[in-house]
């Protein structure tokens, strides 16, 4: 890589790095350390074909679709994930205190889920793409990512049922796209 190329990729990956690594997040159920290495992995990859990448972040973000496709398809046993079960039911009082109870319940909702669950899920309502361009990059049919979807959004309202009891009924989801109680923090 020249040196310009190598100031183009610093500059990317110092700007769209906070970005990349909250959908990474999310890919990876809330894990960061796993989000790390999962974004990680992609800017290696990215970096050995920098000279030839026409646009950087959807080629990034296609790498990490990818990697996290892979890493459910492996065949060994996937170690289960320990979360602690958020508060239950909502609490008498502000706003501000159901939205902070709402915030901790949506950050352990989707580590309940497999990961091609999440990933399907994550591809179609956090990046808003549609069920054709999810199929494409998953290497599915549009109709295994509509079954998915759907058997995923089952799931997330069997194992979390504090979203209703929060307010939110299950005709509700997906929620918003405000995903800032998803925000990757240190």
């Amino acid at each position: 890589m020249d040196a310009e190329a190598q100031e183009n990729f610093r500059e990317f990956v110092a700007n769209r790095s906070p970005a990349l690594l909250r959908t990474a997040v999310l890919l990876s159920g809330g894990d960061r350390h796993a989000a790390e290495d999962l974004l990680q992995n992609a800017l290696i990859k990215a970096a050995g074909r920098w000279h030839r990448v026409d646009e950087p972040e959807a080629y990034v973000r296609q790498i990490l679709y990818r990697q996290q496709v892979s890493r459910w398809r492996l065949k060994w046993p996937r170690r289960e994930v320990s979360v602690a079960e958020p508060p239950e039911g909502a609490r008498q009082g502000t706003d501000a205190s159901a939205a902070a109870e709402l915030r901790v319940v949506m950050r352990g909702a989707p580590a309940r889920l497999t990961a091609r669950q999440r990933t399907v899920l994550v591809l179609r309502y956090f990046e808003d793409l549609p069920e054709a361009d999810v199929a494409r990059l998953l290497g599915c049919s549009v109709g295994t990512v509509r079954s998915t979807t759907h058997r995923s959004l089952a799931r997330l309202r069997a194992l979390a049922p504090e979203l209703a009891a929060l307010g939110r009924g299950v005709d509700e989801w997906p929620p918003s796209r405000d995903f800032s109680a998803l925000e990757a923090r240190p």
